[in-house]
């Protein structure tokens, strides 16, 4: 079979999903190149959203926080942490946000940092729902799918560690106004200078509390049946694709994560229709939390990435623990296209060429400075060569 131009990086989605077809475009490697629409990615790497509260009281993206991503711009793909919509998504101390102007130029700062490097960057939006307190809203509390609290040993807020709250359940007019704060967020990312936007419907946030049966008990158009509980996603995607064309846009999903105390007996059930649905957008990619590797659902066998490329020939991204051996197997099986790793980016800027080059990494056991502010635990991890 001929290859066009856009084979032989190993373009996915217009090809779909005959095994023999994916078998001869696929390059196998994590070193190879990888095309997200008009979008050129250098590798098969990506570097996972992780929360690092380094944007302080005011929730401004900084120059620490550029010269973070700046330095581990050899990934093929970064996605930032995750970052809050509005005032009402806040469940974290020190999590960046966009959703004023100053917000904005903060973030500009990070990608005007990137932009000679040639790596796309996707602002990953975020919205915490039940997993917040009070003491983020002035007193009021949390809103969700449904009243149904976090069963778990707490959480950090402005004023110490509390209880969680049971929360409230959204409005329709709620549901309605945050999926306009999601598009405005999605504005707001794009004057800043993202190349895409990655919306965060998993480990327990909000969008992930109305797709998942034991945190959505509504009887409304927004609960019961699967349409009814992807209907929120769904909005919040049809909302931000009018903003970015669809390749510049991602999803996230945790379809074994029991993080945020998740976890429904009809796991299975939710998310393949939710990857159905997620295929009908042609969208630049899908992330999946792999079960394989982050361990057994509590509800039975974990959804594997293979049951999910059944049913979707775009791109998908794994993640989850992962060495290099274990996203190599997964590339050379078929089941991803790009792996993406977090905690072995803390701790070691220069991962793209230390698993190129089979050099040890720096151990990321040692997280007492991971969500301290400042530099240190953040930007003070040495390359190899400056070891």
């Amino acid at each position: 079979m001929a290859l066009n131009p856009g084979m032989e990086v190993g373009t996915i989605g217009e090809y779909g999903n005959n095994p023999s077809t994916r078998e001869n475009i696929m390059t196998h490697s994590l070193f190879d190149a990888v095309q997200i629409g008009d979008l050129h990615l250098k590798n098969r790497i990506a570097m996972a959203p992780m929360t690092r509260a380094r944007a302080g009281e005011s929730r401004i993206a900084n120059d620490i926080m550029a010269e973070h991503y700046f330095q581990r711009a050899s990934a093929g793909l970064l996605i930032t942490e995750a970052t809050v919509i509005s005032r009402q998504g806040i469940g974290w101390i020190g999590s960046p946000g966009i959703y004023t102007k100053e917000m904005v130029a903060g973030w500009r700062k990070v990608t005007g940092r990137l932009q000679p490097t040639g790596t796309p960057i996707f602002l990953q939006l975020w919205h915490c729902g039940r997993a917040s307190h009070s003491d983020f809203h002035d007193g009021e509390l949390p809103v969700s799918a449904s009243a149904v609290k976090i069963e778990g040993d707490g959480i950090h807020t402005p004023l110490g560690k509390k209880d969680y709250e049971a929360p409230r359940p959204m409005t329709g007019a709620e549901i309605k106004a945050t999926v306009e704060d999601y598009r405005q967020a999605a504005i707001n990312a794009r004057e800043a200078g993202f190349s895409g936007i990655e919306v965060h419907s998993a480990n327990g946030y909000l969008l992930n509390q109305f797709l998942d049966s034991k945190t959505n008990l509504r009887t409304d158009s927004y609960g019961g049946n699967l349409a009814n509980k992807y209907r929120f996603l769904g909005e919040v995607l049809a909302a931000v694709l009018t903003v970015w064309p669809a390749h510049r846009v991602g999803v996230r999903l945790s379809p074994n994560g029991v993080f945020n105390d998740m976890g429904s007996a009809d796991f299975r059930e939710i998310y393949l229709y939710t990857i159905k649905e997620l295929s009908k957008l042609k969208l630049g990619y899908v992330h999946i939390m792999d079960g394989l590797a982050f361990g057994f659902h509590q509800h039975g066998e974990p959804m594997t990435l293979a049951e999910f490329r059944a049913h979707y020939d775009g791109i998908l991204i794994g993640n989850c623990g992962y060495s290099k051996e274990d996203a190599e197997k997964r590339l050379a099986e078929g089941v991803v296209d790009i792996a993406a790793f977090g905690r072995p980016f803390i701790t070691n800027p220069d991962l793209v060429a230390r698993l190129q080059n089979g050099h040890p990494l720096t151990s990321c056991d040692d997280m007492s400075r991971w969500y301290t502010p400042g530099p240190e635990g953040y930007i003070d991890y040495p390359t190899y060569n400056n070891k």
